[in-house]
């Protein structure tokens, strides 16, 4: 399962009542198309995920690296030379909400490549693009209940899976929800609220599985409200034909297609 918008997102863009639920299986299969459709078209990836790349470097300019996709954190980065000092690179644009497209040493110094071909360069980090990365990540106001959460376990145990998140969205946990427990991604595949229990995908986005204490909290990614809102009106018009969704969502992809060298 990978969505942009959740479950409950598109129940309440398509104004459905809590008892029209008969359609939810095919609801989501449609809410997935549209989050891969937007995409695919893009160019970006709106769903934060954890890999390690290794980036060609331009022998023409040694001192700067073309990151291929968006970078939200850099957590390593070495090259022929070894591991970097994370404090020696500098992010650009240096904004913290904005994602990273180039990375440069502070002392204007070239990356070193070890083959000889400029290929080596390993760059880890958290890739996907947001347009406000600082809060992307909200406080669920809940935490794992059960005595502690093995790497292998399926079932997150809740306070209440139904109230309202610190800044009051309603309900804190949804089907499609990308949640963050310590440095573990999970996505939420189904709900039972009278046991209060969660149904998790452990592991996803690049991250690994992982167990955690009792008490750990639990964090939701909330998308950029665009990205987010046209996944919805993709999923709406999935069922018409491809000119009108194009027509329809045109100029906000045309803003959000990443641009490359």
């Amino acid at each position: 399962m990978y969505t942009i918008a959740t479950l409950h997102d598109l129940r309440r863009h398509l104004h459905l009542a809590d008892r029209d639920s008969a359609d939810d299986d095919e609801l989501m299969r449609t809410l997935q198309e549209a989050s891969h459709l937007i995409e695919s078209l893009t160019g970006r990836r709106f769903c934060p995920h954890v890999e390690r790349r290794a980036i060609s470097l331009n022998p023409a300019n040694r001192r700067e690296l073309i990151l291929p996709a968006d970078l939200l954190e850099l957590h390593a980065i070495s090259d022929g030379g070894g591991a970097i000092e994370i404090a020696e690179i500098r992010l650009l644009p240096a904004d913290r909400d904005a994602p990273a497209s180039i990375l440069r040493r502070h002392d204007d110094g070239p990356f070193n490549s070890s083959d000889g071909r400029g290929d080596a360069i390993s760059v880890s980090g958290v890739w996907g693009w947001h347009d406000r990365w600082s809060t992307a990540w909200r406080d669920s106001g809940d935490a794992v209940g059960q005595s502690a959460l093995r790497a292998d376990a399926s079932v997150i145990a809740v306070s209440d899976a139904a109230a309202a998140d610190h800044d009051g969205q309603r309900p804190r946990f949804q089907i499609g929800h990308l949640l963050r427990i310590d440095r573990e991604y999970l996505r939420v595949t189904a709900i039972d609220r009278a046991r209060q229990q969660l149904s998790v995908r452990r592991g996803v986005q690049g991250s690994a599985a992982s167990s955690h204490k009792q008490g750990s909290s639990i964090q939701t990614y909330a998308p950029a409200p665009s990205v987010r809102d046209l996944t919805l009106r993709y999923a709406e018009l999935m069922s018409n034909s491809v000119g009108l969704i194009r027509a329809e969502s045109s100029p906000v992809l045309e803003r959000l297609r990443r641009l490359t060298a």
